[in-house]
């Protein structure tokens, strides 16, 4: 793992450790990436609960109890579904606080209404408002996937454990 995304990690354990609270990932786009990142820091069993990788909406469905509706009306990148995976992360797990990624990190796959590099983002917090947003990010796969992962936990440390 390289320097920028070890750092990343230390610092996320260490907010979470801090706060006393535990983390649960729903990702699609990145395919578990944010877990990998999670857990490169020693001792994260203590404040990683666990990652779903929700890659299928049937995943989605099955795993976080997305509603079918919700994919069918949004689409599985939209920040509705984004929002229903981090909440559904938290209803099957027993963290405190969870993030969802859900995106095109192409190369195909994109429209013209959702574009390769756009990226839906949520986290959620029992004891707060689920909150979500969406980025456009530029660069192939690997370049959308990897600003994915950083986005997702920069916004944790800034907007969720504070």
């Amino acid at each position: 793992m390289d320097a920028q995304l070890a750092t990343l990690s230390a610092q996320v354990g260490q907010a979470l450790a801090q706060a006393g609270l535990t983390l649960a990932t729903a990702e699609s786009c990145t395919g578990g990436w944010v877990a990998e990142v999670v857990t490169h820091t020693a001792g994260s069993s203590t404040w990683f609960d666990r990652g779903f990788v929700t890659y299928s909406n049937e995943a989605k469905s099955d795993m976080l109890g997305v509603a079918p509706e919700i994919l069918a009306s949004h689409g599985a990148v939209s920040e509705a579904v984004a929002i229903a995976m981090a909440e559904g992360a938290l209803r099957h797990s027993r963290a405190d606080i969870a993030l969802a990624v859900t995106g095109i990190a192409g190369p195909g796959g994109g429209t013209a209404q959702k574009p390769v590099g756009m990226v839906c983002f949520a986290w959620a917090r029992r004891d707060r408002p689920s909150h979500s947003v969406t980025c456009h990010f530029e660069g192939d796969r690997e370049a959308v996937r990897r600003q994915t992962v950083i986005h997702a936990l920069q916004q944790l440390l800034i907007q969720n454990l504070r």
